[in-house]
């Protein structure tokens, strides 16, 4: 089994940076994803990252303002957010794919492992 902690969440002003953070307990490395969800409202696709962090996909919503990376060694990803807007607003959850890809999926059906979320909160 593999376990996802987010951190890093709370409350930003609109035009904003943010970085959240997900550890997660693996001994191999895991494609991994972020999705996010307002209330009222669908899951969504945020990003996603390879085993290798050498391939990342962004939803066009986020794509230029946001960024994925992750650090193997410390079994991390991050989520930098900056020019935040109101849109945002939203709990944001990491998760892991067991399989290998040819591109870092935006289905959340392929994601096995998901953490309980961080809030985000962008403030005007």
């Amino acid at each position: 089994q593999v376990q996802l902690v987010e951190s890093g969440g709370g409350l930003v002003q609109v035009g904003g940076s943010l970085r959240v953070s997900c550890v997660y307990s693996a001994r191999t490395s895991y494609a991994m994803g972020w999705f996010r969800q307002a209330p009222g409202k669908a899951r969504e696709f945020v990003a996603a990252i390879n085993r290798s962090g050498l391939t990342t996909y962004y939803a066009p919503s986020v794509r230029g303002r946001f960024t994925i990376s992750r650090d193997n060694a410390k079994n991390t990803i991050f989520l930098e957010m900056r020019s935040l807007q109101p849109d945002d607003t939203a709990i944001y959850y990491c998760a892991a794919d067991l399989l290998v890809r040819g591109r870092p999926s935006d289905s959340g059906a392929d994601y096995t492992y998901w953490g309980q979320g961080t809030q985000v909160t962008v403030s005007s």
